[in-house]
């Protein structure tokens, strides 16, 4: 059923509260700034004043952009040893992306520092790098802790005389004090251990000889200088790390300016952000030619952006209804040809929908061949800043490798977004709780999930994977699922959907951890307003706190690509 001509005719039925429609419409750019009459000689002077103002070298907090050139630094001073992963570092930044700082040296990355916030107990307790640091991806960060935590510091080899550590501790300081936490900890290595084992007979032994003067220690010495205080050995800290003996050194830097009263006060540094969600559960329908397909899309992305939304979602495999207009029914290799050859008309038609509309929209997916030459299952995602993202499905499911010859992608990423970063998972791949893990490590706190079931067991299959997926993550879950039936498409016979936008369980959530869900097999968009906030405290404060409880000194994944 093809969307009237005159759309102000029809609503879409609201599988939540009436909402006002709200301007989309972001901030106009400023105007440009008015300049004198044009003078050569002040041309020139003024040129070379900016020549001159520009700084050789700068501390500033680290960029998405920057992740490459960080991975680089650290697999040049972790020779022995496993670099960050594009993913880690995405995870820091995520999680506290005013406590990452980086050291620019004539447009070259030299220096990084990671931190995040941790509790007293869990700061100055016994931990390992690995059970503190989430793995690397500053999982445990806790905006409510008390101490500033350092989880890394590296140093370019070939830049030491440039004071680069002391700036990047500096930096630290200064954050500590903005944020008025009682200090700043971390667990140091101590490299000349193993060289003096013998001698002193005990790592304690061989601390205090270093904090006596006796000895030098490369690392600890550093720190003694730089003004912290050894409180301690962290046993195990640090197992790959031979030359300490794998042990670490606990340091502390207490805050002079820190206000103990702060104790007794409320404090909020919970991010407010509200983020509005139009999730489409659409109908198939036969169409004449393409352009009735792109006009029914438009319609609903319309809808979507005149009602304030921030994304709206597309069913898997809701592009199979470009095949309905064919003059016949298509071979499943036919079908994947006519489909690829649909590809950059579509990929383009929902980019300039998405700019136009100043809204994101998660396309479902689409089936197609790719540059390598595999059929893939891909889902795209257009941005309104005008950017397109492609994640292949992970897990095509039986019926996809044998009827379409669908082959399973690479490794999924996190998306940046002007949200934050989300993830996605195409229908299967949330039935794999993995993928949904690595996503969250990496910072997303919403994953949507465009499905396509032919029955009520295999949707709730999806559904109550998507629930569990919720609550074990603590994030947000939007499923996006197909109705009706197109008897001239191959396997698109019959459909079964109820799209939902889940939660997880506890207080601050709707009681089921459904925040909006849509009726049965009925064409409806279904809407809701997600608060990042009650996820960052449900993280910290809820009920359970499933990410935070992990065992890592038990268990882990690791990824072909070691995120």
């Amino acid at each position: 059923m093809r969307p009237p001509p005159d759309r102000r005719r029809r609503a879409p039925l609201l599988a939540s509260r009436r909402l006002r429609p709200t301007s989309n419409a972001r901030r106009r750019p400023a105007a440009p700034h008015s300049s004198p009459s044009h003078d050569p000689r002040t041309t020139r002077t003024r040129r070379m004043a900016e020549k001159r103002s520009t700084p050789k070298i700068e501390v500033r907090t680290a960029e998405k952009s920057d992740v490459t050139d960080i991975i680089a630094l650290s697999s040049k001073v972790f020779k022995d040893d496993a670099p960050y992963t594009r993913g880690m570092i995405l995870g820091q930044l995520s999680a506290f992306p005013e406590g990452q700082f980086v050291v620019v040296y004539e447009g070259e990355i030299v220096g990084y520092a990671a931190t995040m916030i941790l509790a007293e107990e869990k700061a100055l307790g016994q931990h390992s790098w690995g059970e503190v640091t989430g793995g690397g991806y500053a999982a445990m960060h806790d905006r409510k802790g008390e101490w500033l935590y350092g989880t890394e510091v590296c140093v370019d080899p070939d830049r030491r005389r440039l004071r680069i550590g002391k700036r990047l501790y500096d930096a630290r300081r200064r954050l500590c004090q903005d944020l008025d936490l009682k200090g700043i900890a971390f667990g140091g290595r101590m490299p000349g251990y193993q060289r003096h084992a013998k001698k002193f007979g005990s790592p304690e032994a061989y601390l205090e000889a270093v904090k006596a003067n006796d000895v030098k220690d490369p690392i600890v010495s550093f720190h003694l200088n730089a003004g912290f205080e050894p409180q301690g050995l962290l046993k195990n800290y640090y197992p790959g790390d031979k030359a300490s003996g794998g042990y670490g050194v606990l340091m502390l830097w207490r805050n002079p300016y820190y206000d103990p009263a702060r104790e007794e006060q409320p404090v909020n540094r919970g991010n407010p952000d509200m983020v509005r969600i139009v999730t489409v559960q659409m109908k198939a329908r036969k169409i004449a030619q393409p352009q009735d397909f792109y006009d029914a899309v438009e319609y609903f992305v319309e809808v979507a952006s005149e009602y304030g939304g921030d994304f709206v979602v597309f069913p898997e495999l809701f592009t199979l209804m470009l095949l309905s207009c064919e003059p016949e029914e298509l071979k499943p290799d036919a079908a994947i040809q006519r489909l690829t050859e649909h590809t950059p008309d579509f990929v383009e038609r929902l980019s300039e929908m998405s700019i136009r509309r100043n809204i994101n929209i998660i396309g479902g997916s689409h089936a197609t061949k790719t540059d390598d030459g595999d059929i893939q299952n891909v889902g795209y995602v257009f941005l309104r800043d005008g950017s397109v993202h492609e994640r292949e499905k992970t897990h095509p499911t039986p019926n996809e490798r044998q009827y379409w010859q669908i082959k399973g992608g690479d490794p999924t990423d996190t998306i940046e977004t002007d949200c934050g970063p989300i993830g996605i998972m195409i229908c299967y791949d949330s039935e794999f709780p993995e993928v949904a893990r690595r996503l969250t490590d990496q910072g997303a706190r919403i994953l949507f999930v465009p499905f396509n079931t032919d029955t009520r067991h295999g949707y709730l299959r999806v559904r109550y994977c998507c629930q569990a997926r919720a609550i074990e993550n603590q994030c947000y879950v939007v499923t996006s699922g197909m109705t009706g039936n197109l008897s001239n498409v191959d396997n698109l016979d019959i459909e079964y959907a109820q799209s939902a936008i889940f939660t997880p369980c506890d207080f601050p959530f709707a009681r089921d951890g459904i925040a909006a869900e849509a009726s049965e097999n009925v064409e409806m968009v279904t809407v809701a307003d997600l608060n990042l906030a009650t996820l960052n405290w449900a993280r910290y404060e809820g009920s359970v706190r499933n990410l935070r409880d992990r065992r890592l000194d038990l268990y882990k994944v690791r990824w072909s690509d070691g995120g």
